[in-house]
C-alpha cells in the first residue's frame, strides 16, 4: 500500500515564547498551529502522515512536539532539538532517543553566527551520538553552509543526512553553479538525501512552477528519485502560497516520472529515512 508522507511540517504556541524568529513582524503565521488546523489539508490532499519538525533551539520545544506526537496518529516522527556543543551532548541525544518517535535531530544552524560550525572537531561526539542513537541529521543550512556540512559527511560517513529546503538556493538573484558543485559534493554520499520543500518561501512573490522546474531537476539529476522527500513546511508555507497549490505543483514537477518514483518521492522515501525502526511507520 502506497503511504504518502509530508516529511516536513510544524506546529507551535506562540506564548512558548521559544521561538526567536516568530514575532508580529511575520504577520499571518504569528498565531499558535495545532493538528487541528492541518488536518483538513492533509485529508484534501491524501497525505497520511507527516514528520513533524522543529521550529526552536530548546530541548524543551522537542519535549512539547513529542507530546503533541504521542496524541497525534499522523504524526509519523519528530525532528527534535540538541546542544550539540553541550560537554554532556552525547548523554542528551541518547536521552531525548529513547522516546521512539524522535527519528532526527535539527540545530538550526543557519541561524548560527559560525559559517563554519558544522566542521568544528569538538562537536564530532554529537554527531557520532546521532548516528548511535539510529537518527537522523536535519540539515537546516544556506549556500555557504555546504563546504563545512560536507566534511561533516566526511567525517561521519555513516550518519543519514537530510538537507532541508533544498539548502534554500538564492532564486531571487539566481542560483550559481557554485551552489550546483557543492550539492553534487554531497549528493555522492548514499546517505544524504534532499527535501523538496521551502522553495516558494525564497523564491520571488508570485513565482510559479516555471521558476521551480529547473530547481528540481537539478535535485532529480543529483539525487534520483530514490533520495528526494516532499515536505511542505507548512505554515511557513503560507507565507507563499497555499498547501494545495504546493503539492499540486510538485504533483506537475513528477508527472513524467514512472510510478514507483513518485510514489517514493511523495513518502516511500521518508517512510524509509525516517521510519526504519523509529516513529510510526
Amino acid at each position: 500500500m502506497t503511504i504518502r508522507i509530508d516529511a516536513h511540517q510544524h506546529f507551535w504556541s506562540v506564548k512558548r515564547s521559544d521561538y526567536g524568529w516568530l514575532t508580529p513582524a511575520m504577520g499571518s503565521i504569528y498565531r499558535d498551529f495545532i493538528p487541528a488546523d492541518l488536518i483538513p489539508l492533509l485529508m484534501r490532499n491524501g497525505i497520511d502522515k507527516t514528520i513533524l519538525v522543529q521550529a526552536a533551539p530548546t530541548e524543551a520545544e522537542t519535549h512539547y512536539l513529542l507530546g503533541i506526537a504521542e496524541v497525534t496518529p499522523f504524526v509519523a516522527g519528530v525532528v527534535g532539538w540538541a546542544d550539540f556543543a553541550a560537554a554532556d551532548c552525547a548523554y542528551r541525544i541518547a536521552a531525548l532517543a529513547r522516546n521512539k518517535l524522535l527519528v532526527g535531530l535539527r540545530p538550526m544552524v543557519q541561524d548560527l553566527a559560525d559559517p563554519k560550525w558544522l566542521a568544528r572537531q569538538d562537536l564530532a561526539r554529537a554527531f557520532d551520538a546521532v548516528a548511535d542513537a539510529g537518527l537522523v541529521f536535519d540539515a537546516l543550512v544556506l549556500p555557504q553552509h555546504l563546504g563545512p556540512l560536507a566534511i561533516m559527511m566526511e567525517r561521519h560517513p555513516d550518519l543519514p543526512v537530510v538537507i532541508d529546503h533544498v539548502a534554500k538556493p538564492h532564486l531571487r538573484k539566481g542560483i550559481s553553479e557554485r551552489f550546483w558543485d557543492d550539492m553534487a559534493v554531497l549528493a555522492r554520499s548514499p546517505h544524504c538525501v534532499c527535501k523538496l520543500s521551502g522553495l516558494l518561501t525564497e523564491a520571488p512573490a508570485g513565482a510559479d512552477i516555471h521558476m521551480i522546474k529547473p530547481v528540481f531537476k537539478r535535485v532529480l539529476d543529483l539525487f534520483g528519485a530514490e533520495r528526494i522527500l516532499w515536505g511542505s513546511d507548512w505554515p511557513v508555507l503560507t507565507l507563499a502560497a497555499s498547501y494545495d497549490d504546493w503539492f499540486a505543483m510538485v504533483n506537475k514537477l513528477v508527472a513524467g516520472l514512472p510510478a514507483d518514483a513518485r510514489d517514493a518521492i511523495f513518502g516511500g522515501n521518508a517512510r524509509r529515512i525516517y521510519c526504519s525502526g523509529r516513529g510510526r511507520g
